[in-house]
């Protein structure tokens, strides 16, 4: 590809995600810490394959860097627009495309220091690239569950990903007919929340973080009903799964 076109590329992405580009040399960056750290604190608003998240209020990663990994610029470059937005992010919110509504703005120096150098160098290695993390990243990141939760005497325990991934630790939930609490305990720092709907039931519990637990208490009748995460973005990003009651 022309060169004037690859560089039209990596300003495209460097728009995208809200700054100018530059280089960073490899440093021996930790990129399973900052697989991790991207999971637990990026993940939420940002689209990533190989890490497994799907956050949608942000720019999707893989799509902005597309173009310029098509053009042959590698690593060096997308880490340096990395570490830049993570320390000094657009001025302006990104517009929410659920909602077509200005969403929240990137908190500055979400990271810093090794930390937000690691998450750099994860981001430049996997961003918009094929096939799947090898290794030890292979276990670092969001494990999608198909495991299903059981309500016991009442109670259904529907624990939100740990990671602070958009993700509860169970895909789907069965539950008897009658009065039935659903917690969701929530040991991440990203905000998350326990909701279900259908059969005339629309209910919401409480948003939590950080140890919190989100309930809600609810008369299930037999049918098929939904839970899932009502912070805005999140159920759009696929934390939502099925409960059925019989």
């Amino acid at each position: 590809m022309p060169r004037g076109r690859g560089l039209a590329a990596v300003a495209a992405a460097a728009a995208l995600v809200g700054v100018s580009g530059c280089q960073l040399n490899d440093t021996g960056d930790n990129e399973v810490a900052g697989k991790q750290d991207f999971v637990a604190k990026c993940g939420s608003c940002h689209t990533l394959k190989r890490a497994g998240t799907t956050g949608v209020t942000g720019p999707n990663l893989d799509e902005a860097f597309q173009q310029a990994r098509a053009s042959g610029f590698g690593q060096s470059t997308f880490k340096g627009i990395v570490y830049r937005q993570i320390l000094q992010p657009a001025r302006t919110a990104q517009t929410d495309p659920l909602t077509e509504k200005p969403g929240a703005k990137m908190p500055a120096k979400l990271f810093t220091g090794d930390k937000a150098r690691d998450v750099a160098a994860y981001v430049a290695s996997s961003v918009a690239k094929p096939g799947e993390d090898k290794g030890q990243l292979a276990a670092a990141g969001v494990k999608r569950s198909n495991a299903v939760a059981k309500e016991a005497n009442g109670k259904l325990t529907i624990p939100a990903d740990p990671s602070g991934a958009l993700a509860y630790l169970f895909a789907a939930a069965q539950a008897t007919p009658g009065q039935v609490e659903i917690e969701s305990p929530n040991k991440s720092s990203v905000d998350h929340d326990i909701s279900i709907e259908g059969n005339g039931v629309n209910e919401n519990g409480e948003v939590v973080k950080n140890g919190g637990v989100s309930k809600v208490s609810v008369d299930l009748k037999p049918g098929d009903y939904t839970f899932y995460c009502s912070v805005p973005g999140h159920r759009q990003g696929g934390m939502e799964g099925k409960l059925t009651v019989k």
